[in-house]
């Protein structure tokens, strides 16, 4: 049945019409005065649920750039930056590999004299252990320009040219003498067996949980069994009586225990680190021999003469959003010098000057437990709170009244490597920027490499990936406050558990996944522990610790 309009029908049409085109041109307007001032957030890449793309890895379960937690797209950039040659067929021999003294550096055309701001180019050749030139790349070279005298030393970057021969451009940052030294820290051969064992189902790695709880006759009974990471469909880790597993609802992390004889899975109290396993066969120990691994090799040792430079620029104020070059900066007379940005050496009266009102949120490991331990010694009249917990296994707290200062230090959650704690106490840094509120007082810096090395990468993409969506939320709601990431260090350790090459490769991936948020710092302290003249610590001397504290404060305190 059709209905014929009506006069008064009309009349209501028109009017509806009006309001309608009255209420449109308001919002239009609003939207146009609103956006005075346009703002566009970083938005983490969303992985798309309809198609998913299965990543092929050693071990049996299949991963997912969902599972991940990014785009396909952003996978493909990651693997661009993360992309490392290989051998060029499978090496069976150990006289294939690399050599380290049959290895050379050589300094492109040296002069009897420089001047400060010049840079040299120094080339490295390859050669097996029969002194046969290297068909393809892949070896992990470092190279620095060092003075011991004057405490001075700086990184320089390698570009592998593919096909056995390397090069360096290394900067004169200083004045007075100078000299190249050049490390083979891994051979090609080695850096393959790295990448096979990183994404295996072997277990290098293992933890252990401690459950407790009361027994048949009320007495309380404890139980000790293994316990590691779940990370794909299955996992990797399988025990026999399997298994307690505990989900971190809002990361999604996965850890699993052997399930107990005598108590229940809610019944978890500590946890520890567990024995390392080595999966070497016999010829891959042998290529990943001391003889072999992180060792000087020969070439243009002569001095360089540097003469002053007095035109030298001067850098800018320290603040979120600059860029890192290389080299990042350099040492002399064990003062780290900045390239970018304007640094400062603070005392004990200026650092609590530097943090007063402010809340610092230390986040991660043992290595920004040392930044903690340094402030708790710089700041006067700081004194540490009893937390009751343990000394290096934290959480720990230290305040100073007159100035309201307060200073945290927790360790990020599982795959921990520490002594026994409550389980309780080990956090996920998401999680635990999720509950700050942030503002112009709060000052956060994290640190995520050491324990890490020996899962695979994709589930540490998956953990920044979860970092990341909780720093865009906390500088949505509070853009004003302070968040650094510190890089992990160079560790001093070169084998199949925690090479520097892992280490690498994590701050690698760090880095392109915070490289488009605006807000955020990021701390390369690799090149800083990398070339400083202190043997590589996993937890670095305390002159490279007191320098990374005087940058850190620099970004807090800009001069």
């Amino acid at each position: 049945m059709c209905i014929q309009p009506t006069a008064a029908l009309s009349v209501h049409r028109t009017t509806y019409l009006c309001v309608c085109l009255l209420t449109i041109s308001c919002m239009a307007l609003w939207r146009l005065t609103e956006n005075v001032h346009p703002t566009n957030p970083f938005q983490p890449p969303i992985p798309r649920r309809d198609a998913r793309k299965f990543i092929k890895t050693n071990s049996s379960s299949t991963i997912s750039t969902h599972d991940m937690g990014i785009s396909e797209e952003e996978w493909e950039r990651l693997q661009k930056a993360l992309e490392w040659p290989s051998p060029d067929q499978e090496i069976t021999e150990l006289s294939e590999s690399t050599s380290p003294v049959h290895s050379k550096f050589s300094i492109v055309g040296l002069n009897q004299n420089y001047s400060v701001g010049e840079k040299i180019l120094v080339t490295i050749t390859a050669r097996d252990h029969k002194n046969k030139l290297k068909r393809y790349g892949g070896d992990f070279f470092q190279v620095k320009l060092f003075n011991s005298e004057l405490k001075a030393s700086v990184y320089g970057e390698v570009v592998d040219h593919r096909n056995g021969t390397y090069s360096a451009s290394l900067l004169l940052p200083w004045e007075g003498q100078a000299q190249v030294s050049v490390r083979l820290e891994h051979s090609s051969e080695v850096v393959q067996i790295l990448k096979k064992y990183r994404e295996s189902s072997f277990t290098r790695s293992h933890y252990n949980g401690h459950f407790e709880g009361p027994g048949p006759k009320k007495n309380r009974i404890s139980e000790d069994v293994p316990c590691n990471l779940k990370w794909g469909a299955d996992g990797n880790w399988i025990k026999g009586n399997c298994c307690c597993e505990y989900k971190d609802v809002k990361t999604g992390t996965v850890w699993h225990c052997e399930r107990p004889k005598k108590l229940s899975c809610d019944k978890l109290v500590y946890h520890s680190r567990g024995d390392l396993e080595n999966p070497l066969n016999a010829f891959e120990k042998q290529i990943f021999s001391k003889k072999l691994t992180n060792v000087l090799i020969n070439g243009d040792t002569q001095l360089i003469n540097v003469l002053p430079k007095t035109n030298n620029g001067k850098p800018e104020r320290c603040r979120p959003g600059l860029t890192t070059p290389v080299p990042a900066g350099f040492y002399l007379n064990d003062v780290w010098k900045s390239f970018v940005c304007k640094t400062q050496q603070f005392n004990s009266a200026q650092t609590g000057n530097c943090l007063k009102n402010k809340i610092v949120y230390l986040m991660g490991d043992s290595t920004t437990r040392q930044w903690f331990e340094n402030l708790e010694r710089k700041v006067p009249g700081i004194k540490r709170m009893d937390l009751h917990t343990p000394p290096t296994g934290g959480p720990l707290m230290a305040v100073e009244l007159t100035n309201n200062i307060i200073v945290h230090w927790g360790p990020h959650g599982v795959p921990l490597r520490f002594t026994k704690m409550p389980i309780t106490d080990l956090h996920y840094i998401s999680n635990d920027i999720n509950e700050i509120a942030g503002g112009s007082h709060a000052v956060i810096v994290f640190t995520l490499f050491a324990h890490l090395v020996f899962h695979p990468l994709t589930f540490y993409v998956h953990e920044v990936a979860k970092i990341r969506q909780s720093v865009v939320s906390l500088l949505s709601r509070a853009p004003d406050t302070i968040i650094i990431i510190k890089s992990g260090n160079t560790a001093g350790y070169k084998d199949i558990f925690q090479s520097d090459w892992y280490a690498m490769q994590l701050n690698t991936v760090m880095q392109e996944m915070f490289r488009d948020i605006d807000g955020v710092i990021y701390f390369d302290v690799w090149q800083m522990t990398s070339c400083h003249y202190l043997r590589e610590n996993i937890h670095p001397g305390p002159v490279i610790v007191a320098n990374e504290v005087d940058m850190f404060l620099s970004f807090v305190c800009p001069a």
